[in-house]
């Protein structure tokens, strides 16, 4: 029997390889300095690359990681040697298309962390437990609570998360009157 395809972590970086939002499934990082010195080898091998349109594959201490930058983010999916790549880019791919619905259009590390509980919730709709559940980013964005496809319905239809964003959007554009 085949087992079903496994990511290991997520991270989403900034251009310095400092954490935005990170999730491991794996106990291949048992503690925090382990975590966070591999998230620095993958940032450090990957910096001197200019991943901005396509999704790039590299390998890393036996480990597959597919990534794709975005301004000032640098979003990460790792998987096992074995895993296949087409899957793990589905899931890179999968995830920067529901934060970039998410966050409307508008990503960069300031909204990401303005919007930082979207983008767990993001996570948690793509893989549980390291098992791929969902790759379509318009179904991830809808369970995750925004149709970021029509900001100017009435309050009464949206989603308290949308409500709240429309709220802030208003709120941002009549300061800046």
């Amino acid at each position: 029997m085949e087992l079903p395809p496994k990511v290991k972590n997520i991270l989403l970086l900034d251009s310095e390889g400092k954490r935005v939002a990170v999730k491991y499934y794996s106990d291949d990082w048992p503690t925090n300095t382990a975590k966070e010195a591999f998230e620095k080898a993958v940032f450090t091998k990957t910096q001197k690359t200019s991943s901005r349109t396509e999704v790039e594959v590299t390998e890393l201490e036996n480990n597959i990681i597919v990534y794709k930058f975005a301004q000032d983010l640098h979003f990460f999916v790792t998987g096992g040697n074995e895993e296949n790549e087409l899957i793990l880019a589905s899931v890179l791919q999968g995830l920067f298309d529901a934060v970039t619905l998410l966050l409307r259009g508008n990503v960069d590390k300031r909204e990401a962390l303005d919007n930082l509980d979207l983008i767990f919730l993001c996570f948690d709709e793509i893989i549980d437990g390291g098992i791929v559940l969902e790759t379509d980013a318009t179904v991830i964005a809808g369970k995750v609570g925004i149709d970021s496809t029509d900001p100017n319905a009435p309050l009464s239809e949206q989603t308290i998360s949308q409500a709240l964003a429309t709220a802030r959007e208003h709120f941002t554009r009549s300061i800046l009157k």
